[in-house]
């Protein structure tokens, strides 16, 4: 083989090798949830779904909720899904409702149950977000 095959295959290895590094590098930084670039002030993203977390995480554009409001649409949720675990409560800036609490049922299957200002249970939905069967109205 003569140099001048050598060298673009090493110059092709060498940019292969780099950018297998700098991605590795991107991954492992966004799972440490490190960031040189970003700034302070910037909301977190979601994170994605999982099996766990059938929802993903805490959205920037919602809110936990606190005090009564929480008190109550947690009751109101149970109430809906007798033999469920509360994973968190929060306004819903999808516009289902006002507040949205992520449950799972008994049998562990994700359940979302929306509830508007005046705290009446507008719908629930099971499932995952991707595939929601939902209920609504009175007999939600």
């Amino acid at each position: 083989m003569d140099k001048k095959r050598k060298i673009p295959r090493l110059a092709a290895l060498t940019a292969v090798v780099a950018g297998l590094a700098a991605g590795s590098y991107g991954v492992a930084n966004a799972a440490s949830g490190s960031s040189s670039g970003s700034s302070a002030a910037a909301a977190p993203a979601a994170t994605a779904p999982s099996a766990s977390q059938p929802w993903g995480g805490q959205r920037s554009d919602e809110t936990p909720l606190t005090g009564d409001t929480l008190a109550k649409v947690e009751s109101l949720a149970k109430a809906k899904v007798p033999g469920g675990t509360i994973v968190r409560v929060e306004t819903d800036a999808d516009g289902h409702a006002a507040y949205e609490a992520h449950m799972t049922n008994a049998d562990g299957t994700p359940v979302t149950v929306y509830v508007d200002k005046q705290f009446n249970v507008v719908s629930v939905e099971t499932g995952s977000p991707g595939g929601p069967r939902p209920t609504t109205g009175a007999n939600a």
